[in-house]
């Protein structure tokens, strides 16, 4: 697979969340995740009952590009990248996540397969919430569950809002780049 060394910075993929004191205890930083801001202590707590620990070496894949979408994660250490190959093998690089990021919402949603991969850059600790044990809790908790559906939704709207935007200056730039150069 060819590199691409070139990072592409895309919204859909950028962090438009991340809280800007580090928090190192685990309910406090599922509390700081959007999806988790309008729940209390009870319900954080609730909550971090099916989160999942997971830990990785750099240069191990988290997932791949085509796998199923089955949960989202919450970086707690570490460094990850997320990169996309196209048909002919050339290999982008869409971000790369610190402590407090998070990536994967999407599958909480849709389950979908994804759309890139993940990557560990360094050794790498996640909290990671599947989609089957949401539904579960969801089911259980319908209250709670309305309130992260909100939260995801607003991550999502606010990440497609983002892009939107960008790509709007993009067409803009074009446009002035066409009037420019009279193409």
């Amino acid at each position: 697979m060819k590199d691409n060394n070139d990072i592409v910075h895309s919204s859909f993929w950028a962090n438009l969340f991340k809280p800007s004191a580090q928090k190192h205890d685990r309910e406090l930083t599922l509390s700081s995740f959007p999806a988790f801001a309008t729940l209390g202590r009870k319900e954080i707590n609730l909550i971090s009952n099916i989160i999942h620990n997971r830990h990785y070496i750099p240069g191990e894949y988290i997932f791949y590009q085509g796998d199923p979408g089955i949960g989202l994660y919450i970086l707690i250490e570490g460094e990850v990248e997320i990169t996309y190959s196209d048909e002919k093998g050339n290999c982008l690089r869409f971000a790369s996540f610190s402590k407090g990021d998070f990536f994967g919402e999407l599958a909480l949603v849709d389950g979908e397969k994804r759309n890139a991969s993940a990557i560990a850059k360094s050794e790498v600790k996640l909290a990671v919430l599947f989609k089957p044990d949401l539904d579960e809790f969801i089911e259980k908790f319908p209250k709670i569950g309305v309130r992260i559906m909100q939260g995801i939704s607003l991550i999502v709207t606010t990440r497609l809002r983002k892009l939107d935007e960008d790509y709007l200056k993009l067409q803009s730039k074009s446009l002035q780049m066409e009037g420019k150069y009279g193409t």
